[in-house]
């Protein structure tokens, strides 16, 4: 690895779990000639696993954290004057690269864990290459992972060098299932599967247990289980996931006292740069739990799904870290070969806001001019775009502002920057705070047994008046406290500050949540300002409120559950977001009354604040309004008489021959409504007013002069047989009209008739004298050659009464029966 980067701008290292990647490798570069002094930059994805090594790497030197070795993350920065290497979170990465793109002083930047392609690490390599290529070219760029891909991330770097270690991961003997679970979807069936798994692996082996579950829902579960079985044991049950606090997290991933086992019962986080002392043994549910976007509803859901083959092979080496190990796991061989290879990259499913927000601030309008291993999707990323133009964030050119700069500086959520940026001039910054911290964090009163209502008053009391709730899950409330504090003092904001109703802030920070009852439908149901329909529980006491500020709603169809909001009063909508109300005037079809109504109204997105009835309205767009109306319900449903549906399908026929007269078709009406109907339905309002229209004018109306004086002559209404009965054309089918007649009022004519200058025989049906056909021709002439000979033999015996000469083309046509002579 030296040589590797001694001599190239950067290197890939691939090495399985427990090789050294992140306790060895940093420490061994930190005295390279080629680093001068400058710091080395390690990249972390987890707070847990950044602490924990820092730790053990200023251990191995012999020092506490803050020496040679320091750490900086959210909250938590343990750094000194000697400090030459720094583990950062990602967000850390994030801001240092916005504070400073070139990274004056780090002369080497690792990433380790890449495999895990978050939203912070793909866009910080990408920033990092663009820094080294354009002013750094002596920064070294350093990815290290067990299960990444290489290749590409080796080319994306200029096709630096790639290292493979075997390491030292001790053998793991691995259990399937014999059979896959009866029902994966019912979490309880799960956890009874995996409560009993666990306790025999701890009869048929030795060490602590490493369990992996999706998430704090599923620990607090299988933990009381566990807890109710294994209590006369001398058995520790410590919980690891990333809403416990420091301590908790520590406590769970140190070394279990003599005598005693350990079961660590923990979320995906325990997956990769964490050795936890003494685990032999991995217990696997096979699930784990990610945050998933809908672009098309810009909302984020969890979502609990199958582990992928990469993570599994992850999770079974931490029983391999330090001595021969055991993994169980809840799924059987056969499915194992259907797992997916590897998760998804997040920057192609994640919400991209606060990737677009740090492009903004960047100057990089175009993403692609940055090196990605994924580019950021166009559609996702417009999205975000447009939600940040919405925020003030960034103007319409796409260049950030200084509030979308001062956003950037609070390390939250732009909504929630947002939030807190828009309230510390209201004088309620401080309660902007703690409504931030509570929406960043898990809903503290929403574990086992939850309440049903969503209101996010009870949990801000919680918070700023001291009050008390038995279900309230107090390590929660700690860290919103911390975090809004944190906040707070960041911004200068004074404990005295006016503490108010926290739906104005929620609607700061959801402005495209904002909701309002729907009228005239059941209780809870609302509609969203983006036009999504959202429900409450029946019961949930928010359910009469006229508006509310919508923070968290699943992605259901066709109407969301909402999770949390808070009450919105009428005037703080028309007062804080008076800019974005919009008044117009609105004629429209009205299905109840079958008419056009007009109204003036004043709207917030889907949203009807007001409407009053508008009487002075301009007749054409009335009846535009009409014909859209009737455009809607379909050409077919206007009144055509009997002489209108005639004409219509002549000009049909025409212009299927000649394309230069007008398409009827329903389509061509229809998109061309306003042009030949809307001026004849001026002055009408109602849907019975329309009956009155002579829709055969329209269609003449629409014809030039010449084509009025040759419609007759080219499509004819009827034609004149020998026998001198007028029958009448059938243009029913455009291509191919009709002519119906009796056989024996043809006699005496030689060839087909034609229309249209000539150019189209019709199509004859030769009744029968009971009319009823008997041959279909569009060759009359050879029809009489040959078919008729057949017909007549027929014909005779059936209708004697009737004329049926040898020689048709002699016979004297009739349209009277007659005696056979």
């Amino acid at each position: 690895m030296r040589r590797a980067l001694q001599s190239s701008s950067g290197a890939v290292l691939q090495a399985p779990p427990g090789a050294g990647k992140t306790t060895r490798v940093p420490l061994a570069l930190l005295d390279e000639p080629w680093l001068a002094g400058r710091r080395i930059v390690m990249l972390e994805p987890r707070r847990l696993a950044a602490r924990a090594a820092a730790r053990r790497l200023a251990v191995s030197l012999g020092e506490t954290v803050g020496g040679t070795v320091g750490y900086r993350m959210r909250l938590d920065t343990r750094v000194g004057p000697s400090t030459r290497l720094e583990v950062v979170t990602e967000g850390v990465l994030t801001r240092m690269l916005q504070h400073d793109p070139t990274l004056e002083g780090v002369g080497v930047l690792i990433f380790d864990e890449f495999h895990e392609r978050s939203l912070h690490a793909d866009l910080g390599l990408a920033l990092a290459r663009q820094a080294q290529l354009l002013v750094r070219p002596d920064l070294r760029i350093l990815v290290m992972s067990a299960t990444l891909d290489v290749t590409p991330v080796a080319l994306m770097l200029g096709d630096v060098p790639v290292i493979a270690s075997e390491g030292r991961e001790f053998p793991v003997t691995l259990h399937y299932l014999p059979e896959p679970l009866a029902d994966r979807r019912d979490a309880r069936s799960v956890e009874t599967r995996l409560a009993s798994t666990i306790e025999r692996a701890l009869r048929d082996n030795e060490g602590d247990l490493l369990v992996f579950l999706p998430g704090a829902g599923e620990i607090r579960r299988v933990g009381s289980r566990l807890a109710e079985t294994l209590s006369s044991r001398d058995i520790v049950i410590a919980p690891l996931h990333g809403s416990l606090p420091g301590d908790a997290q520590d406590l769970a991933i140190a070394p279990s006292s003599a005598g005693r086992r350990k079961i660590v019962l923990a979320t995906s986080i325990a997956e990769t740069s964490l050795t936890i002392e003494g685990v032999r043994i991995v217990v696997d549910s096979g699930l784990a739990r990610v945050p998933r976007f809908s672009p098309r509803s810009g909302l984020t859901r969890l979502e609990t799904v199958r582990v992928n083959r990469a993570s599994a092979n992850q999770r079974c080496g931490r029983a391999g870290r330090v001595a021969p190990g055991v993994c169980y796991r809840l799924w059987t061989e056969i499915e194992h070969g259907h797992l997916l290879p590897r998760a998804t990259p997040e920057i192609l499913e994640a919400d991209l806001a606060p990737l677009a927000l740090d492009l903004a601030i960047a100057g990089i309008t175009d993403p692609l001019e940055l090196s990605w291993l994924d580019p950021p999707p166009s559609a996702s990323l417009a999205q975000a775009r447009e939600l940040l133009r919405e925020l003030e964030a960034i103007g319409h050119e796409g260049r950030c502002t200084e509030h979308g700069r001062a956003m950037a500086g609070l390390a939250l959520h732009p909504r929630l920057a947002h939030m807190i940026l828009r309230a510390k001039p209201l004088q309620f910054g401080l309660t902007a705070c703690h409504v931030a911290a509570l929406l960043g964090e898990r809903d503290p009163l929403r574990g086992e047994g939850a309440p049903l209502d969503v209101d996010l008053r009870p949990r801000l009391d919680l918070l700023t008046r001291g009050t008390h709730d038995s279900r309230a899950d107090q390590a929660i409330l700690r860290r919103i406290r911390m975090e809004a504090d944190h906040l707070a003092g960041q911004l200068g904001i004074r404990r005295d500050d006016t503490v108010r109703d926290p739906g104005v802030l929620v609607a700061f920070a959801y402005p495209d949540r904002i909701a309002q009852r729907r009228r005239g439908g059941s209780r809870g149901r609302f509609l969203l300002r983006n036009g999504r329909g959202v429900a409450l529980e029946k019961d949930d006491p928010l359910g009469d409120e006229e508006f509310l500020a919508v923070a968290a709603v699943d992605d259901r169809q066709p109407e969301s559950r909402v999770f949390l909001a808070a009450a919105l009063g009428r005037e703080d909508v028309e007062t804080h977001f008076a800019s974005q109300i919009v008044e117009d005037r609105l004629v429209e079809w009205d299905d109840r009354t079958e008419s056009v109504v007009a109204h003036r109204r004043t709207r917030l997105g889907a949203l009807v604040l007001s409407q009053e009835p508008l009487r002075d309205v301009d007749a054409a767009d009335v009846a535009h309004a009409l014909a859209t109306a009737l455009a809607a319900a379909g050409v077919d449903s206007l009144p055509w008489s009997d002489g209108a549906r005639r004409l219509r399908e002549r000009l049909a026929f025409l212009h299927n021959v000649d394309a230069s007269w007008p398409d009827v078709s329903d389509a061509a009406l229809s998109d061309t409504m306003d042009a030949w109907l809307a001026p004849r339905i001026v002055g009408m309002r109602r849907l019975r007013d329309v009956a009155q229209l002579d829709l055969g004018q329209a269609l003449l109306d629409g014809l030039t002069r010449n084509q009025r004086a040759t419609l007759d002559d080219l499509a004819p209404t009827h034609f004149v047989a020998p026998s001198g009965s007028r029958l009448p054309i059938d243009y029913g089918d455009p291509a191919a009209p009709v002519l119906a007649v009796r056989l024996q009022e043809m006699f005496g004519l030689a060839d087909t008739p034609r229309i249209a200058a000539g150019r189209v025989a019709l199509t004859l049906h030769l009744l029968s004298p009971a009319q009823r056909p008997i041959q279909v021709t569009r060759d009359l002439a050879g029809f009489w050659r040959g078919g008729y000979l057949d017909v007549r033999r027929e014909m005779r015996g059936r209708y004697p009464k009737h004329h049926w000469p040898e020689e048709p083309l002699r016979a004297t046509p009739t349209s009277r029966a007659k005696r056979r002579r």
